[in-house]
């Protein structure tokens, strides 16, 4: 399957296997360190956080499928324009290949937060688009995120929410928001590990 970036709903393709089974990631903070105080604005403000991708190319070999869904509200916000968003990820997309990794799609938001649109987190439309675009349902598909919003996001699209401690996954309230049972890691190396365990024990039928 050719890798997809998109932030509009994609028509439908055939996905590879009907029992392939997938994971969701977001990317700041996740799969790559956030810049403070600003955004991801250059290719070269995008440093992965050490281990994540060597934890998507293992993914791969386990043949996992692997799709980012992101918020990128810096190009609603006029930081950032759409061909400076496909060098980042053209950067974020070699690099995984170099490790063995690979992405089957991107799918990002770039509206403004006040735009009230249906694809920004913790809205499921980025995961609707994927599910379009793979042409099967991702639900109980694991969605590993750093913010709240990943984490609604995963619930109400009936995924599961998986938080990582990287980025600012060490400033969200578990408890006050009625998601203390959801799986913690310290990081998305540990995050995988754990997917990857369960899949074992657990194979799709």
């Amino acid at each position: 399957m050719k890798p997809i970036d998109r932030h509009q709903a994609p028509s439908v393709q055939a996905p590879e296997s009907p029992a392939r089974r997938w994971v969701l990631l977001d990317r700041d903070g996740v799969i790559n360190q956030e810049n403070p105080g600003s955004y991801i604005l250059e290719p070269d403000q995008w440093i992965p956080i050490p281990g994540s991708v060597e934890a998507i190319a293992r993914l791969r070999a386990a043949g996992i499928g692997v799709v980012i869904l992101t918020n990128q509200s810096a190009i609603g916000r006029g930081l950032l324009d759409l061909p400076t968003l496909e060098s980042i990820h053209l950067r974020l997309k070699r690099t995984l290949e170099k490790a063995g990794g690979e992405i089957a799609g991107i799918f990002f938001c770039p509206h403004h937060p006040d735009e009230g649109c249906e694809c920004r987190k913790p809205n499921v439309g980025l995961i609707r688009q994927a599910e379009a675009a793979l042409g099967c349902s991702l639900h109980g598909a694991p969605l590993v995120g750093d913010q709240l919003s990943d984490l609604q996001a995963a619930r109400r699209a009936g995924c599961r929410p998986i938080l990582v401690r990287t980025g600012r996954g060490n400033s969200v309230a578990l408890k006050e928001n009625g998601l203390e049972e959801i799986a913690t890691y310290e990081n998305l190396s540990e995050a995988v590990s754990a997917i990857l365990e369960d899949t074992t024990a657990h194979p799709k039928p």
